[in-house]
């Protein structure tokens, strides 16, 4: 999807440097696919010590419908 954004230069340097990706649009992509999965495991973390799940309740979990 071709979009336009406002992006500080330095920014979009660095995240080019970083990720070694020469294009700055594939760049951008990893960095935001990085930023989302990091967002994701701290919601995860969070949970740590409020979700109950026995081991003899894996098989059942695993095979509910979706």
């Amino acid at each position: 999807m071709r979009t336009t954004l406002e992006i500080d230069e330095k920014l979009l340097k660095e995240v080019v440097a970083l990720t070694k990706d020469k294009n700055q649009g594939r760049a951008v992509s990893k960095a935001l696919k990085e930023f989302i999965r990091q967002k994701r495991l701290e919601e995860l973390l969070a949970l740590r010590g409020k979700l109950r799940l026995d081991l003899d309740d894996w098989y059942e979990f695993r095979h509910m419908e979706r």
